[in-house]
């Protein structure tokens, strides 16, 4: 599975600036961005350059929480096949910390053990950590 470094970087920015918009409560500059990292994806679908990432970037940004763990898993899938582990963690993380705050203990602490196992092999010591502290924070409650 490869990453065209142009289109990841169109999808670093388009997700910066969808955090921007977000804090400002900008919601059309929102809506605009969000619409053209759709389009990314979808245009991306079914050629080579369909990658997790993007995916997982557009489900971090997707309001309706449903919609989101459809695109999670979407990613998670892709992310699986192409053996990229690093993403596979994360994308464990972000639908553990949804389903979290969805008050759904049970199923976000079965995503976070995967987001662990699959972290074990993770240089990012961010993620490790962002684990371990999710873990602690899902078994105090």
């Amino acid at each position: 599975m490869y990453l065209n470094t142009k289109l990841y970087a169109r999808v670093h920015e388009l997700a910066e600036q969808l955090m921007q918009s977000a804090q400002k409560e900008d919601d059309e500059a929102f809506e605009a961005l969000y619409s053209e990292l759709k389009a990314i994806c979808t245009d991306n679908e079914a050629l080579d350059t369909n990658h997790p990432v993007q995916w997982e970037a557009l489900a971090d940004f997707t309001p309706d929480y449903q919609e989101a763990l459809e695109l999670y898993k979407k990613a998670l899938q892709l992310a699986v096949d192409g053996k990229e582990r690093d993403i596979e963690s994360s994308i464990y993380f972000s639908m553990a910390s949804l389903h979290g705050e969805l008050g759904e203990k049970e199923q976000a602490l079965e995503y976070l053990a995967e987001a662990e196992r699959s972290a074990k092999r993770s240089a990012d010591k961010e993620l490790i950590s962002d684990i371990k502290d999710l873990k602690e924070f899902l078994m105090d409650d």
